[in-house]
């Protein structure tokens, strides 16, 4: 059992990996985009994806960073206000820097940006009744 509340914060450099993931996916794919519709300047594509996705962090960051999670003895509490009871957990999966919350109707949660998410992860699970 947990003793006292626990937080899951995101973290700004997991914030900034992952979206320069995002950045060079986008970049790779409009430049194939690019490619496959014949245009002859595909180079082009490159700045387009890290343009898109560097104003999509710059835009989203000041919400995403203060997106925290907050875990009880009983509750995991996120933003928006999402409640989730613990004993409603059925699974907990990382995927890169997020950790899935699943719940025993179906519903999905992601903590996002976590510096752990491994660590993350076992703090949940060790609270699970």
């Amino acid at each position: 059992m947990v003793d006292s509340v626990i937080r899951f914060a995101p973290d700004k450099q997991a914030y900034i990996r992952t979206n320069a993931w995002l950045a060079a996916v986008a970049m790779a794919g409009a430049m194939f985009v690019l490619w496959l519709i014949g245009n002859p300047y595909v180079w082009t594509g490159a700045p387009a994806g890290l343009a898109a996705i560097g104003l999509r962090a710059w835009y989203l960051a000041s919400e995403e960073m203060t997106a925290a999670w907050e875990m009880t003895e009983t509750t995991l509490t996120g933003p928006g206000p999402r409640t989730v009871p613990l004993n409603q957990i059925t699974a907990v999966n990382t995927m890169g820097s997020f950790v899935q919350i699943v719940t025993k109707g179906g519903d999905k949660h992601l903590i996002k940006y976590q510096a752990d998410p491994a660590a993350t992860k076992a703090a949940i699970e060790r609270a699970l009744p």
